[in-house]
């Protein structure tokens, strides 16, 4: 017998980003085009080609975590924590009144810790090669950890995973997250991702590709989307986090709704190991996959946040596959917000789908900052909110997110219609 699918709904979101360690003051300030960049102050980046990034600031593990506790965890797992803690608040939730058999954890991470990664063979090389490795050093390394913490701080026995599709990891675990529920495996699951990524390994290798900004003189204005002098992404880091559930169960609960996932679409490049299709082939698939899964059509949506790094080719393929996609739609609006809050590559799908929730909510399309001089081949096409807020009704909003490996995901945010 064939279930009917559930609808899916979000009922809490929770971030720590380069622009505040709450939804609140994140969405002030990228509604406000503040930037989160500045130079790095994690290592010494003497030697380095770039030499700044998007720091979290003002984090303390001593606000989630006893001290011996938090030495357990590398700290891409507690900003999953910390950002899981505010979404479930936000979400109104008390557990000991659910079933926690049926409530789940899916979470993303590109990277996984690979700053405990990084000290623990340090130390080995400098111990002369004797093997004394930390006894929490692989669970504080692996990228699934942070799906298991959150279940086992909160007694959850429902499904739990973790995604790794490089810089579409938490996009991936958003979607995985829907169609669980929509299938009836789980009544809420507890779903986004986290980096923390800013180390010598990661801006080194990042610098080795040459994926990188190296615009040291001016680091607030390096990620510029679309335009003819970009020449790199920022590495960011943080995480966002998303209560998703079933309509029933929201309903049961008399939860906040915040808005209603009703499309998903995964695709793949099949091109290169980090490069985009020139013709963005793999996004116009995956954009297509959501708009058929939402049953709507293109004309439709009315925002989309561009997945847009403020790489060469990255940003050019992906304003064709929107323009294949879209064509002359006058009336969409795109953004890049990698331009505020540089690139947080597994956690950026979750951040950024907490700016489509909070777009939708409070009716305010954010800016793509940065921006002076559009791709002449793209110039005037778009509404690429270029620069400043604007006010908008906002009924179905789309994420775009992309990892090496050509991987594709995309994800429908509507506006909660009873």
């Amino acid at each position: 017998m064939i279930k009917e699918l559930k609808r899916v709904v979000v009922t809490g979101i929770g971030a720590i980003t380069p622009l505040g360690n709450t939804v609140d003051t994140f969405w002030q300030k990228i509604i406000a085009g503040h930037s989160g960049v500045g130079m790095i102050t994690k290592f010494d980046t003497t030697y380095f080609k770039t030499k700044f990034a998007a720091e979290v600031k003002g984090f303390n593990s001593a606000d989630y975590f006893e001290k011996n506790e938090a030495r357990k965890y590398d700290l891409f797992t507690q900003y999953a924590v910390a950002a899981a803690d505010e979404a479930i608040k936000n979400a109104g939730i008390d557990f000991e009144k659910l079933n926690r058999n049926k409530i789940g954890v899916i979470w993303g991470s590109g990277n996984g810790g690979i700053q405990t990664f990084q000290e623990q063979v340090e130390d080995f090389v400098k111990g002369n090669r004797q093997p004394r490795f930390n006894p929490y050093f692989i669970p504080k390394m692996i990228a699934d950890i942070p799906s298991g913490v959150i279940s086992i701080r909160h007694g959850l026995r429902g499904l739990n995973f973790s995604t790794v599709s490089a810089c579409a990891s938490s996009n991936n675990a958003i979607i995985d997250a829907c169609n669980y529920i929509r299938l009836g495996k789980a009544d809420m699951i507890i779903t986004g991702g986290s980096e923390a990524p800013i180390n010598e390994s990661s801006v080194g290798g990042f610098n080795a590709s040459k994926a990188l900004s190296t615009n040291n003189k001016n680091p607030q204005a390096a990620s510029r989307p679309f335009d003819v002098k970009r020449d790199g992404f920022i590495i960011g880091e943080g995480a966002g986090a998303l209560i998703v559930e079933s309509l029933e169960s929201a309903l049961k609960r008399g939860a906040p709704i915040l808005a209603e996932i009703v499309g998903t679409g995964m695709a793949a490049d099949a091109y290169h190991l980090t490069g985009t299709h020139p013709e963005g082939e793999g996004a116009y698939l995956g954009m297509l996959d959501a708009l058929e899964d939402a049953a709507i059509e293109a004309t439709q949506i009315d925002y989309v946040n561009a997945h847009a790094t403020s790489t060469h080719m990255g940003d050019e393929s992906e304003l064709k596959a929107i323009s294949r996609v879209f064509g002359e739609n006058s009336g969409l609006n795109i953004s890049a917000t990698k331009s505020m809050t540089g690139h947080l590559l597994g956690a950026a799908g979750a951040v950024e789908a907490i700016i489509c929730i909070k777009a939708i909510g409070e009716k305010t399309v954010p800016p793509t900052t940065n921006t002076e001089e559009v791709e002449a081949a793209f110039a005037g096409r778009f509404n690429l909110t270029l620069g400043k807020a604007q006010a908008k009704e906002i009924n179905y909003a789309m994420s775009n997110t992309f990892g090496f490996g050509g991987h594709i995901a995309t994800t429908i945010f509507k506006k909660y219609d009873p």
